[in-house]
């Protein structure tokens, strides 16, 4: 039921809900958070069992992106786009979720305590007598199957569960004046599922092995046991909350975001890289998006393989990953809140979408200079004055890295993006926004990883590779950094002059850009700068 109510200023800004809306509203939060809260601790759990297993280690990451986590996406997808066809959004998430927690329970009381029996290691040490060194990473893929299914569910259950099942319900059973006020209050909810999830790695990352409890070798398997407990608990948690949503809190009389977007493109690569060359606006975006795909991946892989070396030690592994999630969480939450919406207000789109790319750029060097010149009589200086050792600093800036470029991610980055589309029309937006998710998201992380790869292989181990990347790494920033302020010259220019780009396949009747209240909302800076201009 909709209401013209007005809240104040300062509720309109922190808690902008109808007390009406509350049946609505709790439940729905609850559930995005409990899916936030899962995906961050898997995230931990996932990179500690990969890269502190034996033989194993940080290169094998690149290898399971591509040859695992690629094609059991597309299986996902199909899997989901059957069940879509055949049943409710209800049923399709209940079977999702039933999916994923079948496997984490079949992973925490069968996979899991068995490993040392089911993993191929006679055959893995065979092939590994065999091929180069740099395929390492592969055979460590191979070697603990086991714990590369429970990274490939643990790096799906984002896509599957938050992104796709989730987001798909709520724009079926939100209207677009709830969504307003709903959707930016899931985005702190995040942030603090972030926080309390890093504090639950912290905390279930024990030292202490429980002897009254039946499970495990030692204190880092109990580990695993309590935190795949966790997630399968806030599992039938999420389950529980979602049905009562469906029975008891659904009374839409309004229409949805569904009913009122159209549905989103689907282009294949080949057609996306066809879509973006007609346009070097969509072009820029795309390098934009791109960049940050490759530059986050091939960073992340280098500074885990350095945290492995300060925390070979599993539980410690853990926990370091679970500070840096609270790290993330604490600089994502004020930023979002106090921060980015002043700056996209105040402040031209070009200013905005270079703090990212800059943030990157300034803590990647600092990573890779510590990283790369570690041994050198100057390292060993500079650390000793601040009482450290080169290492340690190698892997704080690297943290420094990781945390900063996600919370400005999360917060400026994903902002600019979505509204450097705004002076294409609508159809045009929406099949560009299509396309740039093909080929910044798809491409990008799939690319990431087989660059890493190719490096690995050739100079047969990631430290060998580290200068080589570090150099591509300089790379892209360098296109990114062009990119933005090529395109913040675009944008300002078609914001301020009220142009819009048309690009189409086949000649239809274009609909207008924004409205004149719409322009003056989003973009203050550009209605100053045509003042300005009219005033020269």
């Amino acid at each position: 039921m909709s209401t013209t109510f007005k809240f104040g200023k300062v509720r309109n800004f922190l808690w902008p809900i109808h007390s009406s809306e509350l049946k609505k509203f709790i439940p729905m939060i609850l559930i995005f958070f409990l899916i936030a809260f899962n995906y961050n601790v898997l995230r931990a759990v996932k990179d500690t069992l990969i890269v502190t297993a034996p033989s194993s280690g940080a290169e094998a990451i690149p290898f399971i992106k591509v040859w695992a986590i690629l094609p059991m996406a597309i299986l996902m997808t199909y899997i989901f786009t059957k069940l879509s066809n055949k049943y409710s959004t209800e049923k399709v998430f209940y079977i999702m979720m039933g999916i994923f927690l079948g496997f984490f329970s079949l992973f925490t009381f069968i996979l899991y305590p068995l490993r040392d029996l089911i993993h191929p290691n006679s055959f893995a040490d065979q092939i590994q007598g065999t091929l180069p060194q740099g395929f390492n990473g592969f055979i460590a893929m191979i070697r603990h199957w086991t714990l590369t299914s429970f990274y490939v569910m643990a790096e799906l259950w984002g896509t599957a569960i938050l992104t796709v099942s989730f987001w798909g319900f709520a724009n079926e059973v939100t209207t677009v004046g709830e969504a307003k006020r709903f959707y930016s209050l899931f985005g702190v909810g995040a942030n603090i599922a972030g926080i309390l999830s890093g504090e639950a790695a912290v905390l279930l990352s024990s030292k202490k092995f429980l002897s009254f409890i039946p499970y495990g070798k030692d204190a880092w398997d109990q580990s695993v046991l309590f935190m795949t407990l966790t997630v399968l608990v806030t599992g039938f948690l999420i389950i529980g909350l979602f049905r009562y949503i469906n029975k008891k809190a659904i009374n839409v009389e309004e229409p949805t975001i569904s009913q009122v977007k159209k549905p989103r493109a689907k282009i294949s690569l080949k057609k996306s890289f066809s879509y973006i060359a007609r346009s070097k606006y969509l072009l820029f975006i795309a390098l934009i998006v791109l960049s940050y795909n490759l530059t986050t991946h091939i960073v992340e892989v280098v500074w885990k393989n350095q945290v492995k070396a300060l925390s070979p030690n599993p539980q410690d592994f853990n926990a370091y990953m679970g500070h840096v999630m609270i790290y993330t969480g604490l600089i994502a939450t004020p930023v979002a809140l106090f921060l980015s919406g002043n700056f996209l207000r105040k402040f031209s789109w070009a200013f905005s979408a270079l703090i990212t790319p800059i943030v990157v750029l300034i803590t990647g060097v600092f990573f890779f200079t510590f990283y790369l010149y570690r041994d050198t009589s100057s390292a060993l200086k500079f650390a000793s004055f601040f009482g450290s050792t080169p290492l340690v600093l190698s892997v704080f800036f690297g943290t420094m890295q990781n945390t900063m470029s996600r919370a400005s991610k999360y917060t400026l980055f994903d902002n600019t993006k979505e509204i450097a589309f705004i002076p294409l029309d609508k159809d045009s937006r929406r099949k560009g926004k299509a396309a740039i998710d093909g080929v910044g998201s798809r491409f990008g992380k799939s690319s990431g990883s087989i660059i890493t790869q190719g490096f690995i292989i050739i100079f047969s181990t990631l430290s060998a590779s580290a200068p080589y990347i570090a150099v591509l790494f300089l790379i892209i920033l360098g296109v990114w950094l062009i990119s933005v302020v090529a395109l913040g010259k675009r944008f300002n220019s078609l914001i301020s002059h009220k142009e819009q780009i048309t690009l189409q396949v086949e000649p239809k009747p274009t609909t207008p850009l924004l409205s004149e209240k719409e322009l003056k909302n989003y973009f203050p800076f550009a209605e100053a700068n045509k003042k300005d201009k009219v005033k020269k």
